[in-house]
């Protein structure tokens, strides 16, 4: 049975598509089929894995309200494959805006999807419509938080808006996963936020932490997740560890 992971904040510049794109690599590396859906229209995770949209993309899909087969694209990655965004997506919101079922389009589009052990949905930094879909969809909520000033800022009102969706739409959004980000150890400020988010969201925050890494900062112009750009990174390497944890609370077998 496919799990189906949002990644999302509706800050901007917290690792939010990083997080998508080598999450889906990693959970790849260790054998799982991995379908990424680029839910964003700035389309970052789409230039992320190197992938030119050619036939459709998830508008064409969310228009037609429907799985579109050629819309899943490979990537440079073994395993992970794509569905990838452009501009034309952030007329979505109006455009679904006055439909009865507005909220649950992609869920029934990723209800089509077959032979993937996970779909990972990277969202808009904005509670959108677009987002709103893809919490209707998911079973699981990955929220990066950036280790810098106001990292708790919007993010008891995002609870509460999950909150919400669980109650309305979504009794199966039953996990929910804090993940620390741009962590730099050197910096006192860091460590107190790292303190501040445990001890507020206790068991919900991840063990693992992603660094702050200049391979995590250049991979994406080169159009490739850390795994490919430099794999002995400490990025790459705590994204793994992320997916083994992600595997762990999964109980799915690495392999």
């Amino acid at each position: 049975m496919k799990r189906i992971i949002a990644i999302a904040n509706q800050k901007g510049g917290v690792g939010k598509t990083t997080s998508a794109i080598n999450i889906s690599a990693a959970l790849a590396t260790f054998g799982k089929a991995v379908l990424l859906i680029d839910l964003d229209p700035q389309a970052n995770a789409t230039s992320g894995v190197s992938v030119e949209p050619k036939e459709a993309t998830i508008y064409e899909c969310l228009m037609e309200r429907k799985l579109i087969d050629s819309a899943i694209m490979p990537t440079c990655i073994h395993g992970l494959s794509l569905i990838p965004s452009k501009g034309d997506l952030v007329g979505a919101e109006i455009e679904l805006s006055n439909l009865a079922d507005r909220a649950s389009i992609l869920k029934d589009i990723v209800g089509e999807i077959q032979n993937h052990d996970f779909v990972i949905i990277d969202c808009p930094p904005a509670f959108g419509l677009l987002t709103i879909n893809a919490l209707v969809a998911a079973s699981v909520l990955i929220v990066p938080v950036q280790c810098e000033y106001y990292a708790m800022e919007g993010l008891g009102r995002l609870m509460g808006n999950v909150d919400r969706i669980r109650d309305s739409f979504n009794p199966d959004l039953d996990q929910v996963g804090i993940l620390l980000t741009m962590y730099d150890s050197r910096i006192n400020l860091s460590r107190q936020v790292q303190d501040e988010v445990r001890g507020f969201f206790k068991d919900k925050v991840f063990q693992t932490v992603i660094p702050r890494n200049v391979a995590l900062a250049e991979a994406p112009s080169h159009g490739k997740p850390v795994l490919s750009y430099n794999a002995a990174s400490s990025g790459a390497k705590a994204y793994l560890d992320l997916a083994k944890e992600i595997l762990a609370n999964g109980k799915e077998s690495i392999g």
